[in-house]
């Protein structure tokens, strides 16, 4: 073995979306800087980000229901789906700017206009879908929302659900067309070929082992080449830790304050995936139902029209699952080597806090291929188990930590910056609506470990995405003219 000494500006770990979209932006903001990528798999994108490990909506709360909860006095809340919208479209802004500068090409490969559907049964759940449709309704990031309880019309936008469905109870639904089909997997790709184009060194099959802090704040980063056996160590002003499940460990490692405290639960899943033409061929939505009680926000069953490889496909799910693993491709002694004596009463409490979660994971285990034949057939009355095959979706890790709101060892379920307080590293944690929002998620990094630099840089930012800074909920204008510009460039109008 030998070890070879580099430096870098910037060493991205994980060659996933989050990567990819801090990369691309700090290319166009700092095209000087020298960035290197480690990834431990073969290629780009094949952990959380790959299409068959996500749900691919490109959550803009369209049509997500826990998004907009009811709250004491029966009012919607709708706070979160204006952020998550929001979000959204920072990233579609962003893609834009990278397509008309002919940086990437043939968005189709990688966005698809489709319609968003929430669907209800129940008269207690159809007046919760009519209180959420008129307080949506009302704002221009969601103009265009139709909402239906009359089952000829919903023949019409979801015949494959509606077909053979014999029950009594009131059904509702809510339908919007500026929904889309994101395939993250190809997007990675996509933008790892351009960092490579513009001089971005990435290294596949190398695996990062441990980082630590020299002298002088730098980050040396040890290395394992997994072609040559080789460790080599590398050290860079900033590191970026964006490995999916796997960044939690490396964090730890990292020995910051800001570390300590933090744990992880993963959750993993399955979808059921149509292998027969014709059914796939009579179904064009995602259709959002709601998550039963008792069950966590990951497990909202969605019947997802995707495009995969260039296919029309047909997703169902998903069906939550228990792995001790980080990540697919992770060790099984994954959750035990995450506790630590700093993080130790925080898990414990985790534990008792999710007994209930914990409970209906298990469950979701034990279910047999008929029983989740049984669920489907809630959506698909008609559907047929030979024309249905499981898919194991990609592992989550669902970030644990002591809050003022939840107190000790809470659950949180979304997305997490860790920054080390000088900047000089972050670590993106936790789940949805993740990738969907990965252009607001790296300005926020690039926000708190690049303050000085955000003053020169904003003008460009802005010039990529024209809503930074600015409440599109509160500036219709400027949401027209986004969207219109977006659609266009993205081909979205089809």
């Amino acid at each position: 073995m030998s070890s070879l000494q580099k430096t870098t500006d910037v060493i991205l770990i994980g060659a996933g979306i989050m990567s990819a979209t801090l990369g691309s932006l700090l290319k166009e903001l700092a095209p000087g800087w020298t960035i290197k990528v480690f990834e431990k798999l073969a290629s780009a994108g094949q952990e959380s980000s790959n299409e068959w490990n996500n749900a691919g909506t490109g959550h803009s709360a369209l049509c997500e229901l826990n998004y907009t909860p009811e709250k004491r006095d029966g009012s919607i809340d709708i706070s979160k789906a204006l952020k998550v919208n929001q979000q959204f479209q920072l990233s579609r802004q962003f893609w834009t700017y990278l397509v008309q500068k002919n940086l990437i090409t043939n968005p189709q490969e990688f966005i698809r206009p489709i319609p968003h559907m929430s669907l209800v049964e129940g008269e207690k759940n159809v007046q919760f879908l009519k209180k959420r449709f008129k307080a949506l309704s009302n704002n221009p990031l969601f103009r265009g929302m139709v909402f239906t309880e009359d089952p000829e019309r919903l023949k019409e936008w979801i015949p494959l659900i509606m077909d053979g469905r014999t029950s009594q109870e009131p059904i509702a639904a809510t339908r919007i067309g500026t929904g889309s089909d994101v395939n993250f997997g190809a997007l990675t790709r996509m933008l790892f070929a351009h960092l490579q184009a513009e001089g971005v060194d990435v290294h596949y099959s190398h695996h990062v082992e441990n980082l630590t802090r020299t002298g002088d704040g730098l980050w040396k980063v040890k290395v394992h080449d997994g072609s040559t056996g080789r460790i080599e160590t590398e050290t860079a002003r900033f590191v970026f830790i964006g490995g999916g499940g796997g960044s939690l460990p490396l964090l730890q490692k990292t020995g910051i304050p800001e570390s300590k405290h933090i744990g992880g639960f993963p959750v993993s899943g399955l979808f059921m995936v149509c292998k027969n033409p014709e059914v796939i061929a009579r179904h064009h939505a995602k259709v959002y139902g709601k998550a039963k009680v008792g069950a966590p926000p990951m497990s909202v069953p969605h019947l997802d029209t995707r495009y995969i490889d260039g296919k029309k496909a047909l997703l169902f799910g998903p069906f939550a699952g228990f792995s001790p693993k980080f990540l697919k491709t992770g060790s099984n002694l994954d959750l035990i080597r995450s506790v630590r004596p700093d993080n130790l009463l925080t898990m414990i409490a985790a534990g008792f806090k999710n007994a209930a979660l914990t409970r209906y994971l298990i469950q979701q285990l034990l279910l047999s291929n008929e029983k989740r034949m049984e669920t489907l057939r809630e959506f698909i009355p008609t559907a047929k188990s030979e024309d249905w095959k499981i898919v194991v979706a990609g592992q989550r890790v669902q970030v644990i930590k002591d809050t003022e709101a939840g107190g000790r060892g809470t659950l949180q379920f979304g997305t997490e910056v860790v920054s080390a307080a000088d900047g000089s590293l972050a670590a993106l944690l936790g789940a949805s609506p993740g990738a969907s929002t990965a252009v607001y998620v790296m300005l926020e990094v690039l926000e708190k470990c690049f303050p000085q630099q955000m003053k020169e840089w904003e003008p460009k930012i802005k010039t990529m995405i024209p809503s930074y800074g600015v409440s599109l909920a509160e500036s219709p204008e400027l949401f027209g003219k986004v969207q219109a510009e977006t659609a266009s460039a993205l081909g979205l109008n089809k």
